[in-house]
């Protein structure tokens, strides 16, 4: 996309706020190239809660960085477009992308506590985004401050606004994030597991509250996480990670229902259902394998039982493509495909 393009589309006619393409971010260590993020595409509609799951380690807090531009030596993004409204984002300057960060692109880290800065309170650091990005005076920026942390549901907030991050628990200090993210009603939120380190009551509350804000402001929501029941109650459309890959996007009915991806299908059937019972839970044998020495081939193939099923060679000599085996329905995977002498075992209506 060339910066000043249009927007692209869904076959819906929606907005798409973001698009990732051909996203490579690979770190240069002593031990080798390791491809955190290797091809990875996507894209977020206007108003959607996007999410992106997978098992720790598989590329995507990585992902999120890559968006913002915030990965660190030894990382490089060495491939790839990041379209966001009309501009790719890699192509920007530091001092643009300061500009955009905040403004129309906000991120929620997984850890509250060592985002925040210690010796400041919490209504001194949510006032300098509006002091910084709009220019407001002190005591207008405080006044702001003081509203949001209501907003987000911070009891007493104008005596919180006065609170330092120490004296915050882990579900207030992750409010003031989310105030702070939600600060400048940025076109995109980024939350990197928003709700991992709370009890469960507090994780509740977290993402209807997140919810409760896309509705009001209309927020896209790109939504991190490794846990299948926080997709489930709150993301329109996931995809599925693997070892630096998307292998599976779908609409989250599509995917719960149909998932087509042997891993897809291991990880939703490894859940436990409450009121079902099952004889056993399923697992998904093998581990994951290290990013710097990947598999050939397909990189899920040595722990894929659907390979030793249909005894697929092609599995382990060729990596395949993500490719749309139904609308709006990417897998990467050789159950699906032809490809020279292979015949895909496995057809989809």
């Amino acid at each position: 996309m060339v910066n000043g393009e249009k927007p692209s589309q869904d076959n819906n006619g929606r907005k798409k706020v973001l698009e990732v393409k051909g996203l490579k971010t690979h770190f240069f260590t002593g031990e080798g190239c390791v491809c955190a993020v290797d091809g990875v595409d996507f894209y977020v509609k206007e108003k959607e809660v996007f999410g992106l799951v997978g098992e720790s380690g598989c590329g995507k807090s990585v992902t999120s960085l890559s968006i913002l531009r915030l990965v660190d030596v030894p990382g490089k993004i060495v491939a790839g477009e990041v379209c966001f409204d009309g501009k790719n984002l890699l192509d920007l300057t530091e001092t643009e992308m300061v500009k955009m960060r905040g403004e129309k692109i906000s991120m929620v880290f997984q850890q509250p506590q060592p985002s925040l800065n210690p010796v400041f309170t919490v209504g001194d650091q949510i006032a300098e985004v509006f002091r910084v990005h709009c220019g407001m005076d002190k005591g207008k920026a405080w006044e702001r401050a003081v509203e949001l942390l209501k907003m987000v549901g911070i009891p007493d907030p104008e005596t919180k606004a006065h609170a330092y991050p120490h004296e915050m628990s882990g579900g207030q200090a992750q409010r003031v994030m989310i105030a702070m993210g939600l600060a400048l009603n940025p076109k995109l939120l980024i939350a990197d597991e928003p709700s991992t380190a709370l009890d469960v009551t507090i994780q509740a509350q977290i993402l209807q509250l997140m919810r409760n804000l896309v509705e009001k402001f209309g927020t896209s929501v790109i939504l991190i996480t490794h846990d299948l029941g926080v997709i489930a109650e709150m993301a329109d459309r996931v995809a599925v990670m693997y070892a630096g890959q998307i292998v599976e996007s779908a609409d989250i009915y599509e995917l719960f229902d149909h998932p087509r991806h042997p891993y897809t299908q291991g990880l939703i059937g490894s859940i436990p259902v409450l009121g079902r019972v099952k004889e056993r839970l399923e697992v998904i044998p093998g581990t994951v394998p290290e990013l710097v020495n990947l598999p050939p081939g397909c990189r899920f193939a040595p722990r894929c039982k659907a390979r030793e099923q249909y005894n697929l060679d092609i599995c382990t000599q060729v990596d395949p493509e993500l490719e749309e085996i139904t609308p709006e329905h990417p897998v990467r995977c050789w159950l699906y495909k032809d490809h020279g002498d292979h015949k895909a075992p496995l057809s989809v209506s």
